[in-house]
């Protein structure tokens, strides 16, 4: 963190699948934090990776999202979740299927909810998707961290296959829409 930050810091949750790519495109952009991976949406207290993968919990793998609204605006944020995944498809991105792959956004503030639904309702009047969008937008509760192993796994297994076929490429075309916004080279998480 620079010295010269704002303190006005906020928060931001966003489900687009595997949360893996989620992370590492948030991470991406100039004036996030933070992206920290983990669960979100369901009942079950401290849930496990492997109770997740279920299907069974209720939660959503999703990225809680620190980031500075003097350098990139929650609007931005949404501009990114909407542009980054299928927001069409029910419970599934690509080969990801199940709940826990749900498209969705825990609003933080009723602004963030106000901002969210308009952004639906917008795209969806523009049809500027084939179908109608399905994200869920529902109030933030409580965010389980995902187990450590799973925090910037792109960046520590680049090789690995998934980062190398499906997030590589997906972040890849994510940086050219969004390099205006993109932090500086030498300092992506």
């Amino acid at each position: 963190m620079t010295t010269n930050q704002s303190k006005n810091l906020e928060k931001a949750t966003f489900g687009t699948g595997c949360f893996w790519c989620t992370e590492a495109m948030y991470n991406s952009l100039d004036g996030v934090i933070s992206a920290i991976s983990g669960y979100e949406g369901g009942p079950k207290p401290n849930p496990t990776y492997k109770e997740v993968c279920t299907g069974t919990t209720g939660h959503a793998e999703c990225v809680e999202v620190t980031f500075d609204p003097s350098k990139i605006t929650y609007q931005e944020l949404l501009e990114a979740f909407f542009r980054s995944h299928d927001p069409t498809t029910l419970n599934r991105q690509g080969a990801d299927v199940g709940t826990q792959y749900r498209s969705v956004i825990f609003y933080h503030n009723d602004v963030q909810k106000q901002l969210a639904e308009t952004a639906k309702a917008e795209l969806n009047k523009a049809e500027a998707y084939a179908n109608p969008i399905v994200t869920e937008i529902s109030p933030a509760s409580t965010f389980y961290e995902a187990e450590a192993y799973h925090q910037n796994y792109f960046v520590k297994n680049p090789d690995q296959g998934y980062c190398a076929f499906v997030i590589a490429p997906k972040l890849d075309k994510f940086k050219k829409v969004f390099k205006e916004k993109l932090k500086a080279q030498n300092t992506l998480v």
